[in-house]
């Protein structure tokens, strides 16, 4: 059995309709409940439930709260090679985009991780294109071995692996995975890969499930909100986290809602989520997964970030960089970001608006002892 299994459980149902029947009566009965099941979940996701946001927000604090304490685990993402196979249509990294490729040595991650650890950073995240005849697995290996010099906790965003592969990079020293579905809808998840490894929906939707059997501490997964109508995408994230919740109890789920920013080729989404339909996702996510990760990366401008801190958000990316490099050296003028950033606060100033706003910005919570 895999999660597509439970895909397959919705092929017919009708969200629309489910949403168009939703009742404030049934979100108050759904957000009474203390646990909720799937369709106490896509209640929550309904528009009639956009009526109810602050309730849900109080619950989302309370829960995260509860959980994780007034704290929040502060990253930083290196981009270490932007050579890539794919076509995504809304990637900054596609194929065909005539860009500037590098691969950076292992000299220059190590510079690049000294410059980052200086911040007092501690939680890094390595990215590459799907490129593996320029990023194999020696090469990640000793990627790994270098950072976790530097680092409490490497953790990797980097193309799909075999278990055994995911078994090499935890034994070198990574901790984590992040790799985003991007779409949980088949249709557009094709429209959008036209071409490249990365066009394998079942390669790509297992790949969580396998780093957790080899043996990652924390794997993260996501959509790309904008790509499909949201609500339904949002619901199959949530059903994606609660299944590896429920079959991996030693692995920490974390979920990202990275939603749509301007990237290399004018890609323009079809289903642009508002900041307050963001929100409502957030939350119900929370209230569905108490125990999971909400990641909020730097796509999202800072203003917003800061609201966003006592509602269910427990890490955040900080002093981000989604060029090759960019830490230890200035990126040059042809350097193409995989996608915009907005918030482009320093790691200082991103803990010091943390701490603003009564949390705590977590450096460290995470050590390996051999």
């Amino acid at each position: 059995m895999s999660f597509f299994d439970t895909i397959k459980q919705y092929h017919a149902f009708e969200f629309t309709q489910f949403f168009n029947t939703v009742t404030s009566t049934d979100v108050e009965r759904s957000l009474a409940k203390n646990r909720l099941n799937t369709f106490d979940f896509l209640t929550l996701l309904s528009p009639a439930a956009a009526g109810y946001l602050e309730a849900m927000a109080q619950k989302a604090h309370q829960i995260t709260v509860q959980q994780f304490g007034r704290t929040i685990q502060i990253f930083i993402p290196l981009y270490i090679s932007n050579h890539c196979t794919n076509h995504c249509l809304y990637c900054g990294f596609n194929h065909n985009n005539r860009i500037a490729r590098r691969r950076l040595t292992l000299d220059e991650i190590e510079a690049e991780a000294a410059v980052i650890a200086s911040t007092g950073m501690q939680h890094v995240l390595f990215l590459t294109g799907e490129a593996p005849h320029f990023t194999p697995m020696n090469y990640l290996v000793e990627v790994t071995r270098c950072l976790k010099r530097f680092f409490a906790s490497v953790a990797i965003e980097i193309y799909p692996l075999e278990v055994e592969e995911y078994r090499q990079l935890w034994e070198a020293g990574a901790d984590g995975m992040t790799l985003f579905q991007e779409t949980y809808d088949q249709g557009v998840y094709q429209r959008v890969h036209p071409a490249g490894r990365k066009r394998d929906f079942h390669w790509r939707l297992n790949a969580p499930e396998r780093a957790a059997q080899g043996g990652m501490r924390v794997v993260n997964i996501g959509p790309l909100l904008g790509l499909t109508e949201p609500r339904s995408e949002i619901f199959f994230t949530g059903l994606h986290a609660k299944y590896l919740e429920d079959r991996y109890l030693e692995t920490e789920v974390a979920v990202s809602l990275p939603r749509f920013n301007q990237a290399e080729g004018n890609f323009i989404p079809d289903h642009l989520v508002a900041d307050r339909d963001f929100v409502q996702f957030m939350t119900a996510l929370r209230l569905f997964l108490p125990r999971a990760g909400l990641t909020i990366s730097t796509r999202e401008n800072a203003a917003f970030r800061d609201r966003l801190l006592p509602l269910g958000v427990t890490r955040y990316s900080a002093g981000s960089s989604t060029g090759v490099g960019g830490y230890a050296e200035l990126l040059s003028s042809g350097q193409t970001p995989q996608f915009e950033i907005t918030d482009k606060r320093s790691v200082a100033e991103v803990a010091a608006a943390i701490i603003a706003h009564g949390y705590q910005p977590v450096y460290k919570d995470w050590d390996r002892i051999e």
